[in-house]
């Protein structure tokens, strides 16, 4: 059972007093929409309604992919988007999660009881099943199968309503859905932030609103507004790991102490405090993990649209003297995401145990440092989704118009499938800034780890985490510059 902190306790309340800057909840328009508590409501019926839309015309309509919305708007548009709002804002796209709304409209009949098991509250679960996604993504060709891809997209709506028809508060979100363990990684290179605005008001704050919720008073059953559901206390919270952007926190607080703040990107990654919820990083390998298949993940999925992919499984399908798919796509998998992280990471960590003459180990190293490639990592899936998004932006205008002709509503005209998006050229130098950014973020990161590790060896200690990262760097611009396939659009050459 899920304990909340009470007023007393060393990690209940920050008595240091800090009023924040730039707050989005300032904001004339956007923030008077978002402090209306039906602002998620609003959003999350939007994105159901697109949902849906993609889910019957994955059943229902033309099984090519490029003129189904289910694959182009999924694998094309939805994934562009998530990334460059990760970017720009923070975890929107929890937010609007609709996956959420019907769990909780679902709710309204019967309520969780149990609590998510003791064993399970960890990530490994959400690391399985996020290899599990990307495995599937290429042995299914989901890119390619609008069928497919709706029924994933069933699946998700089920696994939500039945995971938290049983399991009290966010248990989907925090300890299973791959796609929100991937926004939580990614947002913490973003620049906004969900915090307290003065720390003093919350020292005097007596009912823990945030986190508990506010009942009626006349009957304590009946919840107003309920507390976050994946118990980050305000007060404690640091950084957006686990954060949904739900803005319950918001909502409860009977203060209005809670704003989205400015924050300086990927600066959670550096410190290592007791975060409400989360604890310290570097007591959590399974967030080490996390953040590994993060990095090592983006640089598989990119891989494998290029063309010597290919080449490499041709080799791999001889050596195994197998035509099967199965075992040559699960041997690449294993060799991209256990084999080589194991001897790279492994190898940088036993380089700086020797720099820094410590006798931690190596374990204690690897879990450390493995969040400094997180904004490498980003950058990796920045570059890629970016370029299939902008280079085929338009490509979902004729697709919508085709399948209202199809429903007999002739008023958009004849489809125009010319459009299509912004020229490769012109995108190239963008996905290069965003390469060299994330490399930045990831030196600067290494050598803040390193500095608070290792203060008196922090240069030498930083080194080979700053190979490791030019390397990874070297093979993302290698990839960059190879032929990729256009998957989901008609771009292809």
């Amino acid at each position: 059972m899920q304990s909340f902190p009470i007023i007393g306790d060393e990690t209940a309340v920050q008595t240091r007093g800090r009023t924040r800057g730039f707050d989005v909840l300032e904001l004339p328009v956007v923030g008077a929409f978002l402090k209306w508590h039906g602002s998620r409501r609003t959003m999350q019926a939007v994105m159901l309604v697109v949902a849906v839309v993609m889910i019957v015309h994955g059943f229902l309509g033309p099984q090519l992919a490029p003129r189904n919305l289910a694959t182009l708007l999924t694998w094309v548009h939805y994934r562009g988007l998530l990334v460059l709002a990760l970017l720009v804002a923070g975890n929107l796209f929890c937010m609007a999660c609709p996956f959420i709304l019907v769990r909780d409209l679902a709710r309204r009949f019967a309520r969780p009881v149990l609590h998510w098991p003791a064993r399970l509250r960890s990530k490994w679960l959400a690391v399985g099943l996020f290899v599990a996604v990307l495995f599937s993504y290429e042995y299914f060709d989901l890119w390619g199968s609008p069928l497919w891809t709706a029924w994933l997209i069933v699946a998700y709506f089920a696994a939500a309503l039945l995971i938290d028809s049983f399991f009290t508060n966010a248990s989907f979100c925090k300890y299973v859905c791959p796609v929100g363990q991937f926004n939580f990684v990614g947002s913490t290179v973003s620049p906004l932030e969900v915090s307290v605005r003065d720390h003093d008001v919350c020292a005097s704050c007596t009912t823990l609103d945030c986190i508990k919720g506010t009942r009626a008073a006349h009957e304590p059953s009946l919840v107003l507004q309920r507390g976050c559901e994946l118990a980050l206390f305000q007060p404690k919270k640091e950084g957006n790991m686990d954060c949904t952007f739900c803005l319950d926190c918001v909502y409860a607080c009977p203060h209005d102490n809670i704003g989205i703040h400015a924050r300086l990107p990927g600066s959670e990654l550096f410190g290592d405090p007791r975060r409400s919820g989360v604890g310290r990083f570097s007591r959590r390998p399974d967030l080490a993990a996390l953040a590994l298949l993060f990095t090592f993940g983006a640089l598989l999925n990119a891989f494998g649209m290029v063309s010597p992919v290919y080449a490499v499984q041709e080799w791999l399908a001889g050596l195994l003297g197998t035509t099967s798919e199965l075992p040559v796509l699960a041997t690449l998998f294993a060799v991209a995401l256990v084999v080589e992280p194991a001897v790279l990471i492994g190898g940088a960590a036993y380089a700086t145990k020797l720099a820094a003459g410590t006798s931690d180990r190596l374990s204690g190293i690897v879990v450390r440092f493995a969040y400094a490639l997180i904004p490498l990592g980003f950058g990796i899936w920045l570059s890629h989704y970016s370029f299939h998004f902008l280079t085929g932006i338009w490509t979902v205008v004729p697709v919508i118009q085709q399948m209202l002709l199809d429903a007999g509503i002739t008023v958009f005209g004849l489809p125009a499938w010319h459009l299509t998006g912004v020229p490769q050229e012109l995108v190239l130098p963008l996905e290069l800034g965003f390469l060299g950014l994330g490399a930045v973020g990831t030196l600067l990161t290494a050598y803040r780890i390193a500095e608070r590790e290792y203060p008196e060896q922090a240069a030498r200690a930083f080194v080979p985490w700053a190979i490791l990262s030019l390397m990874l760097l070297a093979a993302a611009v290698w990839l960059l510059y190879q032929p990729m396939e256009m998957r989901g659009t008609f771009l292809g050459s």
